[in-house]
């Protein structure tokens, strides 16, 4: 049996980092029993669909996908085509850190849009519907929007409804990225539902990833018109898992008395307790607020090289030495106070010098 060892102590990275919940790890053994048709033709499946309805509400259609990237392409390509355009914060993970996946797969452009916090709202967008029905321009057609944000801030749901109710006056839809939609409604103590269905966001991806799952996304349709070619797509797509069943018992684990929401409200104050704890610290500020589970610092660059030397974690900003520490579900506290102990340190250590 191979042992592998990390000569980093706890990553603050990225909750991708993270291991998988014991939960999530149960109900995957238990769905390893017998043989069960493939591509979803499984109880575990059908179970993960009711488990979304009720979460999203009896409208909702649901498809397991293998990753974030995925669900994004084939929900986005739901609703465009190839003479459209998806209007998104310029920081959006499709338009950063997606390799040009939409743009390549769809055929369709996107337009991103400057934003200070991650968050793009109806002033930023009235400008740009101008091109409607001019042959010359890619036709708005989507708004993108990240649930958290890249920057790890959070709409309420307020700020969606607005955005939705401008969007379908213009006959656009609204879709979200939810790699971590669940830390912003922990945050925001709501329900899922209430920042999605009820606000009137189209479509989303559902992240489960990087909050306790193996591995497991999903593609939620909240209205029912979209539903008839997702099946083709999402094959198209090379995101149907023959043994989709291990795909969803994750989600429904995820989904089963709340443990969505124990997970994300962990890790999200395990990132206040780290913010917290260098607040005080000279030289040492926030670039956002922080509204999940990451927190952006601006910090001395000796003091982030010194750090990178024993913990990862990504730099956010180099011309502005910004960085970015995100916690996840199996950060304890001892893991955030050993950091801030060693931040403080070398932040001290820098001063003095």
């Amino acid at each position: 049996m191979l042992t592998f060892t990390s000569s980093f102590p706890k990553s603050f990275a990225s909750d991708n980092h993270a291991g998988v919940h014991p939960a999530v790890l149960a109900a995957i053994i238990e769905a390893n029993t017998a043989d069960t048709p493939a591509y979803g033709g499984d109880p575990w499946t059908r179970a993960m669909e009711d488990a979304f309805r009720v979460e999203f509400g009896a409208q909702a259609t649901t498809y397991a996908m293998l990753n974030g990237t995925g669900a994004n392409v084939v929900g986005l390509g739901l609703v465009l085509r190839s003479y459209d355009a998806v209007l998104c914060p310029e920081s959006a993970h499709i338009n950063t850190n997606e390799c040009g996946a939409a743009e390549r797969v769809l055929g369709a452009k996107l337009v991103p849009l400057p934003t200070d916090d991650g968050k793009i709202r109806v002033e930023d967008i009235r400008d740009r519907l101008g091109v409607l029905g001019d042959e010359h321009h890619s036709q708005p057609r989507v708004i993108s929007i990240s649930q958290v944000t890249e920057c790890g801030t959070c709409y309420t749901p307020d700020e969606i409804t607005r955005l939705a109710e401008f969007a379908h006056a213009h006959g656009l839809f609204l879709h979200m990225d939810g790699a971590r939609l669940a830390n912003a409604a922990a945050e925001l103590g709501c329900s899922m539902r209430a920042l999605t269905t009820d606000a009137g966001v189209d479509l989303l991806s559902f992240g489960g990833t990087k909050n306790g799952a193996m591995g497991a996304e999903a593609l939620v349709l909240l209205r029912p018109e979209l539903d008839a070619p997702a099946l083709f797509l999402r094959k198209q797509g090379m995101q149907l898992a023959s043994k989709m069943r291990f795909v969803s018992a994750q989600l429904t684990a995820l989904l089963t008395d709340d443990l969505w929401r124990r997970n994300a409200s962990h890790a999200n104050a395990m990132a206040h307790r780290l913010a917290n704890g260098v607040a005080d610290l000279p030289g040492v500020s926030l670039r956002y607020p922080v509204q999940s589970n990451a927190v952006f610092p601006v910090l001395p660059e000796k003091v982030i090289a010194e750090l990178q030397q024993r913990y990862l974690f990504h730099v956010w900003d180099e011309t502005e030495n910004v960085v970015r520490w995100v916690t996840a579900f199996d950060t304890t506290p001892e893991h955030v106070d050993a950091f801030i102990a060693d931040i403080r340190l070398a932040v001290r250590g820098e001063v003095d010098a």
